[in-house]
């Protein structure tokens, strides 16, 4: 087993170890404080296994604010549908429910799942690389957010990072928010 992939394992472990016991009503509160610093169409993350779920203030932001959830398209960048509540909504390979609607649209905000995170605003995904392309793509166009949305216990000592990786420029968890250079 790679270093990387002990790593996702003991990640995996320590976020499902605090998932329904932590009380994400603070990381919620404060993801809300960050979501009105920024413009422009914001993107969630529709949670899997035991993902801290951004769910309630995506039905909040909508109301004010364009909304979208990701589309994964094998090793490729992220591609993005529009969301509203009650939209038709499917399964895709991963079981991650996506909206039916295939028109694509463009984020300027991305909320950030992750199994592990740095001090240095570095994540540590489930290894596709989907959000580290996809940043890359929406930065060459312009300003494009990144906040790492987890649990205080998803912090980790240090990370391996490669040149292909994505820094986040802020990371949200229920004991504090982070914000690191640009943010």
């Amino acid at each position: 087993m790679s270093d990387k992939a002990a790593l996702r394992k003991l990640a995996a472990a320590r976020r499902k170890a605090v998932h329904g016991v932590i009380d994400a009503t603070p990381a919620l509160e404060s993801l809300r404080k960050v979501l009105t610093e920024t413009e422009g169409r914001v993107s969630f993350y529709w949670p899997i296994r035991s993902e801290i779920d951004p769910r309630p203030l995506l039905h909040e932001m909508c109301r004010d604010r364009a909304v979208c959830l990701p589309v994964t398209t094998g090793y490729a960048p992220l591609v993005f549908r529009p969301w509203t509540p009650g939209a038709a909504m499917i399964a895709d390979s991963f079981g991650v429910e996506i909206p039916t609607d295939e028109t694509e649209v463009e984020p300027r905000v991305l909320v950030v799942p992750l199994l592990a995170f740095d001090e240095r605003g570095h994540r540590l995904g489930y290894g596709a690389g989907h959000y580290d392309r996809t940043l890359a793509k929406l930065r060459a166009k312009g300003p494009a957010t990144a906040i790492g949305f987890a649990y205080e216990a998803q912090l980790a000592d240090t990370l391996p990072i490669e040149a292909t990786d994505q820094p986040l420029d802020v990371i949200v968890t229920e004991a504090r928010i982070r914000r690191f250079a640009g943010a």
